[in-house]
């Protein structure tokens, strides 16, 4: 793991994938990615970062059931591995660490 970058987006796709759980297929997390984001991500890209993710250890997927809904194709899902968990929790812990570094007077007006 070390040495491997996480983006923003990538971050945003393991979150979701999490907030998902067991439900986490492409589509779903292109749309829980707008409800929790506000943004509007091209399918591609979600389906870019899944790719990417899982080559970097930090997904797994597995195709689920064939539905009618999908024409009797199946769902490919995904889920966290032990070492998404772990960069998520590393990510966290630095963003906190940041945080918490930055002096109070910055947010108490010193500046423009």
């Amino acid at each position: 793991m070390k040495g491997t970058y996480l983006g923003e987006f990538e971050e945003l796709v393991l979150l979701t994938v999490g907030i998902l759980n067991e439900d986490a297929y492409g589509l779903a997390i292109k749309d829980e990615l707008e409800k929790q984001t506000s943004r509007s991500p091209m399918i591609s890209s979600v389906h870019k970062s899944l790719v990417r993710l899982e080559e970097k250890g930090y997904l797994k997927s597995y195709l689920g059931g064939a539905t009618a809904e999908r024409g009797g194709r199946q769902k490919r899902l995904y889920e966290l591995t032990a070492s998404g968990k772990k960069v998520l929790n590393a990510s966290r812990d630095l963003r906190n660490s940041m945080w918490q570094s930055v002096p109070k007077v910055v947010w108490e007006g010193g500046g423009s």
